[in-house]
């Protein structure tokens, strides 16, 4: 009897395993296909970064067409957005979340956008600051005092 039920949640997880593996090599392409577009579409803007924020799409001055395509289970997750001045008009952008943190405010820089993406920046006037370094954790700040007071060296 326990065999027979071992074997069947068994079955049922091997099944489960294809069907995430088939999923997810579909997520894939179709990623790499959007990566593809962004990259067709890019262009070298240069503005002024008046103010960088993480907030909701509807909080975040977007257009209604933006709102509308969005899926409605990502419409409550927060966006990295830049509000920024190109030319003469003041735009709402979304932001690549890997460079949000690098990105300047109240600095005027070259920025790669593709459509209302930004997906790199660097500075005109000299050198962009670096991403903060992130804190360390209690656990990790404990073992590094530890070690310091056996004599090791830290581990890196």
């Amino acid at each position: 009897m326990a065999v027979k039920i071992i074997i069947a949640i068994l079955i049922i997880l091997v099944v489960l395993l294809v069907v995430l593996y088939f999923v997810g090599k579909k997520l894939q392409k179709k990623q790499a296909e959007q990566e593809a577009q962004i990259e067709a579409a890019k262009q070298t803007v240069t503005m002024l970064i008046i103010d960088k924020k993480k907030l909701k799409l509807k909080d975040a001055g977007l257009p209604a067409a933006v709102l509308e395509q969005t899926p409605k289970y990502m419409r409550r997750a927060k966006f990295p957005i830049v509000k920024a001045k190109i030319g003469p008009q003041i735009m709402s952008l979304i932001c690549d979340a890997a460079i949000f943190d690098i990105v300047p405010v109240k600095k005027e820089v070259k920025a790669t956008v593709s459509g209302i993406y930004i997906t790199d920046v660097k500075g005109i006037r000299g050198k962009l600051n670096t991403a903060p370094a992130k804190k360390k954790g209690k656990f990790r700040s404990w073992v590094e005092r530890m070690q310091e007071k056996a004599g090791a060296k830290p581990l890196k």
